[in-house]
């Protein structure tokens, strides 16, 4: 009886140390699923991708067009602002039959995002008449969504040959020059882009080069600058009447935003233009890192992703002021 005695405590023993602890059912052991990381970008990717969506057009592959553009997306042509479905109905119209690229430029907005610069030349017809040959300057920003990379955004304006704008009468500085100021931007776009504005209304260049990145890059009908280029092109100029409206957005990453919107100059050729600005977390101070300005039509003429006006077109008068950054 004793030994049996002693079995039983021993195997009870053992099965204890066996058991699981009481409060094991509570414990969730399953892992929480991280954002899938798209592929890294590179240059030559970024090209091949934007070249993609112009040979799917080529070869009218609508649906093909369609899968490689988020369901976010904008396009900002002269005569308006376009959401992903008004881009894809808008595109059948556009037929081109020869198209070669040049002048690539690459901007990499954060590791989820980036933006490419290119001249596009093309010949081709709209609603089945030819048009004119025509070159633009387009930009295009792309992000991960969800591990794959996808179109967000896309502008365009048609190449001016024209001398860059004279700078008007430059504000004389207090003497001795104060310091510039360190303005704050935040994750709110418009609200940045009214700052901005605000800088360049007071004549305050210095401080409007305080929120542009070391990087920035502006697409404008009559060049493509660096910031050395965007600073030279306000630096001095009256943006005292101009005005700004017709905000519209858009969350490209937690660390990146865009902002599309009217910028009205009046006595300008033409008094309105179209501006975007992507704004970007950089080492804890949001910047201006993008701009594309396009002079604004208000007839639906053009096509996605590129439609050129014809030679009667707004767009071919001068401008008589330059881009706001």
């Amino acid at each position: 009886m004793k030994k049996l005695f002693v079995l039983i405590s021993l195997l009870s023993v053992a099965a204890a140390c066996a058991a699981p602890p009481a409060n094991q059912g509570n414990v969730n052991t399953s892992t929480v699923a991280e954002k899938p990381s798209a592929p890294a970008m590179s240059e030559a990717d970024a090209i091949a991708k934007e070249k993609a969506i112009w040979d799917a057009i080529t070869k009218k592959d609508y649906d093909g067009f369609a899968a490689m553009l988020d369901s976010t997306q904008l396009e900002v042509m002269p005569d308006g602002v376009m959401d992903k479905a008004t881009s894809i109905t808008s595109v059948k119209d556009f037929e081109p039959t020869e198209t070669s690229f040049s002048n690539w430029k690459f901007l990499s907005i954060d590791k989820d995002a980036y933006v490419v610069v290119y001249d596009a030349n093309m010949k081709g017809k709209y609603k089945g008449k030819e048009f004119p040959p025509a070159t633009v300057h387009a930009s295009s920003a792309w992000a991960n969504r969800d591990g794959k990379w996808l179109a967000v955004y896309h502008q365009e304006c048609e190449v001016m040959n024209m001398p860059p704008p004279s700078a008007g009468t430059k504000k004389a500085a207090p003497s001795p020059a104060a310091p510039p100021a360190q303005p704050t931007a935040t994750s709110d776009p418009v609200a940045n882009e009214k700052m901005l504005w605000g800088f360049l209304q007071a004549g305050q260049y210095d401080t409007f080069a305080n929120l542009i990145a070391a990087d920035a890059i502006e697409v404008e009908p009559n060049g493509v600058w660096d910031k050395a280029g965007i600073i030279k092109s306000v630096d001095g100029f009256d943006f005292s009447k101009s005005t700004i409206s017709d905000f519209k957005t858009l969350n490209i990453d937690s660390d990146a935003a865009l902002v599309t919107y009217l910028v009205t100059v009046p006595g300008a050729k033409p008094p309105q233009e179209r501006h975007t600005t992507i704004w970007a977390l950089r080492d804890g101070k949001w910047l201006a890192v993008f701009h594309h300005g396009t002079p604004a039509t208000h007839a639906m003429s053009s096509a996605s992703p590129a439609m050129p006006m014809n030679a009667a077109s707004p767009m071919k008068h001068e401008m008589a002021s330059p881009s706001p950054k």
